[in-house]
């Protein structure tokens, strides 16, 4: 097994204990939950603060919700495949707050400000990277009605993730839309045609 693949398959093992124990999770419950000795994780990590780093920049990545809006049939009706969609953006979303939560509360410590910056930049250019893919993986879901659309793909990917993720950051409250309430106004409009 290469190192990076080493790496991987820790991180893998890591993640569920992370969101159970947070911070506090020891190397020795890592090591036994990826089936190896506790010394092969420091010889794929120099040191814990990179372990949770590698953990915390593979839940950040957004492999997994572009895999799963790809497998979704562009045969089925549009409203179906962005209820699919965003559901599968919705479940990204919970995993990183559930991870970003449970190291905050158990009480991460930040990096020295200087690491921070460095990191801010590195953060906002991924976030800028995975939203640009997440925008073109929505897009190819518009495709088949092209012909009927009122903007291009691309723009109506764009205005349906900032409907769902603005949605998202202001909080859950007892009246909040369904998703698939959100994908109807998204796609029929705030208000009844005449009848």
């Amino acid at each position: 097994m290469s190192v990076e693949e080493r790496r991987k398959m820790i991180i893998h093992a890591m993640l569920p204990l992370v969101l159970e124990h947070g911070a506090t999770v020891t190397t020795s419950q890592i090591a036994r939950a990826a089936g190896i000795g506790e010394g092969t994780i420091f010889r794929a990590f120099k040191d814990k603060d990179e372990l949770f780093d590698a953990c915390t920049a593979e839940v950040l990545k957004p492999d997994h919700v572009l895999d799963a809006i790809a497998e979704i049939p562009v045969d089925q009706p549009l409203a179906d495949r962005l209820v699919e969609a965003a559901e599968a953006l919705g479940a990204h979303l919970q995993r990183m707050g559930a991870l970003m939560g449970a190291l905050h509360a158990s009480g991460r410590a930040r990096r020295d400000p200087e690491q921070r910056l460095k990191d801010r930049k590195n953060v906002k250019d991924s976030r800028r990277d995975s939203m640009a893919a997440m925008r073109e993986a929505v897009t190819e879901l518009f495709e088949p009605e092209k012909a009927q659309l009122r903007l291009p793909a691309d723009q109506l990917a764009a205005l349906f993730l900032a409907l769902l993720f603005g949605g998202r950051r202001l909080g859950q409250v007892d009246d909040t839309p369904t998703t698939r309430e959100i994908v109807d106004v998204f796609l029929h409009g705030a208000v009844r045609a005449a009848g």
